[in-house]
């Protein structure tokens, strides 16, 4: 008896349906793995920022003989030749608060502090 090479090289409706239905419930469990993974990367950036800041304010006090009540502007800080060249920015679109010297910088964004 003969058999048809077409229908037997051919995949059915329901075993495609099935494939379709295992990736989408594996893309299920991954999704929010990868976006709380996006998250702790950003605050861990973040983090890096405010650390490199207070470097800086540090830096900045003890060469210009400030008081640690001091706050540095912006420009005392960021820019070619400075502490600093590039102005730093938060990765979840957050803004830095310098604050004084003896502070630890801040940034807007919860949970995104050392």
């Amino acid at each position: 008896m003969k058999t048809n090479a077409k229908s037997l090289s051919a995949f059915t409706l329901l075993e495609i349906m099935i494939v379709i239905t295992i990736i989408g419930v594996l893309a299920a469990m991954a999704v929010p793995n990868i976006l709380e993974s996006v998250d702790n990367s950003r605050r861990r950036a973040c983090v890096i920022n405010l650390k490199n800041i207070e470097g800086a304010k540090v830096r900045w006090a003890a060469e210009n003989r400030k008081l640690s009540t001091e706050t540095p502007a912006e420009d005392d800080l960021f820019g070619k030749g400075k502490y600093i060249r590039d102005q730093l920015v938060c990765p979840s679109g957050g803004t830095y608060s310098l604050n004084p010297v003896e502070d630890k910088p801040t940034c807007s964004v919860t949970g995104h502090s050392y």
